[in-house]
């Protein structure tokens, strides 16, 4: 291959710039001509492409979002959108993308792929709901982010002695509650699968456990956390504080772990594109690197081992 376009997708994640200056400079290591494509599918639609080289990605990798900067565009989906996109890269002689998000990233690369345009993704968000992979790009960062904020919340939560609800990412996945919840010490975590449900929670506080107050940790889109705030309120007694972390979750510098992985991928996308490994999502998994077909990546992650479960009762 020539020339290999790269772009990111959907939500940016901390560790992408480090994804995008990986792909980049290994791709010149191997005398491939690189592309730049700005916010995401968007890009490819109405070309905004850009060359790039190993000067236009340096000093990036400690930035947190993406110098690519990234959209989710509905156009790409539809038949005229994506007959565009890929005349649009025919004419510009890309002959492949490496694509670095999440789900959206995945559902982009299942598109192109109808026209045999040879795509690898580079899972990046703070989710790590993607099935396969020990975790994605942004992950760790994230983590960080948010124990940071349960640390704070807790001084002021003992102070007043006032229950604290803690709402952060999450969708149809609960990787990154769960791990800030056991990791920031919370007392009670509320994520899609697990056994138990707001409603034994309330009960549970209702009944009380001789704490004068409480962490609790849920993934958004779980239950509505002021419908949540008002049912602790008017069944259990019980006031408390909602918390929506919101954007400040995937903010900052990316951790040392995410660079790594980021650098890791960044270079394993170029090396399976140059071997005619395409069509595929690469990743990290059980600390080995890995790449699936984009036909054999499940649409759903699996829930949390019993295993995880049991750990998180006994320390909580």
């Amino acid at each position: 291959m020539k020339k290999i376009g790269v772009l990111t997708s959907g939500d940016d994640a901390p560790g992408m710039n480090a994804a995008i200056r990986a792909v980049v400079r290994s791709g010149t290591y191997h005398g491939v001509e690189m592309v730049g494509i700005k916010h995401g599918s968007y890009g490819v639609i109405h070309q905004l492409f850009e060359k790039m080289d190993e000067a236009s990605v340096g000093s990036i990798m400690q930035r947190g979002g993406t110098i690519l900067q990234s959209s989710i565009s509905e156009e790409i989906y539809t038949e005229e959108g994506l007959q565009r996109g890929i005349k649009n890269l025919k004419n510009e002689n890309i002959e492949a993308l490496i694509i670095i998000g999440g789900r959206e990233a995945l559902r982009t690369a299942r598109a192109f792929d109808k026209y045999d345009l040879p795509c690898v993704v580079i899972p990046a968000t703070i989710e790590s709901n993607i099935p396969g992979v020990d975790y994605t790009i942004g992950f760790h960062t994230a983590l960080n982010n948010i124990i940071h904020y349960i640390d704070r919340i807790r001084d002021t939560a003992s102070s007043h002695e006032k229950t604290s609800i803690v709402e952060v990412a999450g969708e149809s996945a609960g990787n990154i509650a769960y791990y800030a919840g056991l990791a920031g010490g919370a007392e009670k975590i509320l994520i899609p699968g697990w056994k138990e449900d707001a409603d034994h929670i309330v009960q549970q506080l209702k009944a009380g456990d001789g704490k004068r107050y409480s962490i609790i940790v849920i993934a958004e889109g779980i239950i509505n956390g002021e419908d949540f705030k008002r049912q602790l309120k008017e069944q259990a007694g019980v006031e408390s504080r909602l918390i929506v972390l919101g954007d400040t979750q995937r903010g900052g510098a990316p951790t040392g772990i995410d660079r790594i992985l980021a650098s890791q991928l960044g270079a394993f996308s170029i090396e399976s594109l140059l071997n005619n490994r395409t069509s595929k999502m690469v990743g990290i998994y059980q600390n080995e690197l890995v790449s699936y077909g984009l036909d054999e990546v499940p649409s759903n992650r699996a829930n949390m081992e019993e295993s995880m479960y049991q750990l998180f009762k006994k320390l909580s």
